[in-house]
């Protein structure tokens, strides 16, 4: 897909780049007569609103009725006998359950939902009764009887309106049931006192029911700001022909984020790079940053091993944020791999680094070099019927060395440090040419953190992580492996790891006929990966895309 046939708006400098702006339409998968479209993230944030709001509803009878009772005799004269405790207790008992079933990751989210309304609804009579159920004044004082509304009631259900918002339809009769809760016990308790003649039906009606009707319309229209919002988030969230659906994590780079295909049936991951993560800040550098990253795009499309990450589009927001859209992958990076499951085997080791090397090598071969080879970068997937299918990702900092250097150096910006320092070769901290050998030196960084579950060189400082690169002498990964690890593999990672480009393996090629020829005691295979797999069944949220 070219550019000209991506969907958006291209600016008028002549730059590729693509500018998505929102679509006005209704989203895929969102029913108008639910009136509901809000992501899953905000779902799951509706459901610690609901547990919070409980909460905050208990601690506000505590602090109104429980501790004025104790601290002030004369205020604890209406909580003797159970007809004066029994709403507070019982409010705070409704507020715990209703915190608690909302922690429950049982249930759904519209059922959490529904379970919010109901104690929207019960919460209001919970106040209603704690306020008006005894009122000893009212006897002696009827006058009272006209200054009574709108009482706490009023806020709760504006309170609760706008913090857990939910459908129109069903906030609309929730807070008409909420907002009959004064009305049915102060009717209820002036008839019970024998007062009904000092409140006719029209003056109860002016008096009390006239503000909670005013107060109904407010939260409605408070609660459909909040809606609409939502909407808004969710039109905007609209990338092309892609749709966002759930961040998958956060980096210092940007986000990524589950999406999906408005017309085919295919989720991708989009990342998300802010400007100012690469170091622009002003319109120039921008501008600069805007070429190269097409530039980093464009080369990363042209990539056609099975190993490279698939890009299927990229662009830029309205807001100046990079994109890319890529395949989703299902499994974990060589990082989280090690963090999570210690140093693996050297012929699992082998096994994965060969897959990478012939990615690499078709990057080589077209003049790319990585230049941020490391085991975030690294993806070890499900694949179909494959396990352990490795995927090299992130060619964010790739360069192309016939375009970049014969035609715009300025592509890298001044004082930009490119490169991750655990894993960045000499001749990038030195600011030297690079080449093909520049990532094998990543790669045999990589292979010593699979080996040994920690970097080459480690430090008290980056600056320190660096020098060590370029002066000091590494360790054989086997002495600090928990597995055997062969000779052979000593070597060769070592010799990776050679201060000299030209005391490396000359190519990613080399390097993986090389690691083929290591005899190994043990094999790692389909077989053995697909077992792997088996046992430590990563979950859905477990197993995606990561920033």
């Amino acid at each position: 897909m070219s550019l000209e046939d991506i969907p958006g708006e291209h600016p008028s400098d002549g730059s590729s780049a693509t500018r998505f702006l929102p679509r006005l339409k209704t989203l895929e998968g969102v029913s108008s007569r639910a009136g509901w479209s809000l992501s899953p993230e905000l779902r799951r944030q509706i459901t610690r609103r609901l547990r919070a709001i409980a909460i905050t509803y208990c601690l506000a009878f505590v602090f109104a009725d429980i501790v004025p009772a104790i601290l002030f005799r004369e205020l604890g004269e209406r909580f003797r006998g159970l007809i004066g405790w029994g709403p507070t207790l019982g409010s705070i008992a409704a507020g715990l359950l209703v915190a608690g079933v909302a922690s429950s990751p049982r249930l759904s989210w519209q059922i959490k939902l529904n379970l919010g309304l109901a104690f929207e609804v019960a919460g209001s009579y919970g106040i209603a009764l704690a306020q008006y159920l005894v009122i000893p004044e009212i006897r002696n004082e009827p006058h009272i009887l006209h200054v009574l509304s709108p009482s706490w009631v009023a806020i709760w259900m504006l309170f609760y309106s706008i913090v857990v918002p939910a459908p129109p339809g069903k906030t609309l009769v929730a807070l008409i049931a909420s907002a009959s809760a004064p009305l049915v016990v102060l009717w209820s308790t002036i008839h019970a006192a024998g007062l009904a003649d000092l409140m006719p039906l029209p003056v109860f009606l002016v008096q009390h029911a006239l503000p909670y009707l005013i107060c109904v319309a407010m939260a409605f229209a408070g609660t459909r700001v909040v809606y609409n919002l939502g909407t808004d988030v969710a039109r905007a969230r609209e990338l092309g022909s892609y749709r966002l659906v759930e961040r998958l994590g956060r980096g210092g780079m940007g986000e990524v984020w589950r999406a999906s295909h408005q017309l085919l049936a295919r989720p991708a991951a989009i990342k998300f790079i802010r400007p100012e993560a690469l170091g622009g800040v002003n319109a120039g550098e921008a501008r600069m940053l805007v070429k190269r990253f097409e530039l980093e795009a464009r080369s990363t499309a042209s990539l056609t091993s099975a190993h490279t990450v698939d890009l299927y589009d990229f662009g830029v927001t309205d807001d100046g944020s990079f994109y890319y859209v890529m395949e989703l992958l299902d499994g974990l990076d060589c990082d989280d791999l090690v963090r999570r499951f210690g140093a693996i085997p050297a012929a699992r080791i082998v096994h994965l680094l060969v897959q990478v090397c012939e990615s690499l090598d078709e990057a080589h071969a077209k003049g790319l070099i990585h230049r941020d080879v490391k085991p975030a970068n690294i993806y070890v997937c499900r694949s179909g019927n494959r396990f352990d299918f490795a995927k090299v990702l992130d060619f964010g900092l790739v360069t192309h060395r016939s375009t970049v250097e014969a035609q715009d150096t300025r592509l890298t910006l001044p004082h930009q440090a490119l490169g991750t320092p655990q894993f960045m070769p000499p001749e990038v901290a030195l600011g030297k040419e690079t080449d093909g050998r520049t990532d094998l030196y990543a790669l045999g960084c990589v292979a010593y953190w699979l080996a040994t579950g920690r970097p080459v060189f480690d430090g008290e400082s980056l600056y320190e992580v660096v020098s060590k690169h370029l002066h000091a002498s590494p360790d054989p990964p086997s002495r600090h492996a928990p597995h055997e690890v062969p000779p052979e593999l000593d070597d060769l990672v070592l010799a990776c790891l050679e201060k000299e480009p030209g005391r490396r393996p000359g190519t990613a090629r080399e390097l993986a006929r090389r690691l083929r020829d290591i005899p190994l005691t043990d094999r790692w295979g389909d077989e053995q990966a697909e077992a792997w797999w088996a046992e430590v069944r990563l979950s859905p949220r477990e197993a995606t895309s990561s920033p």
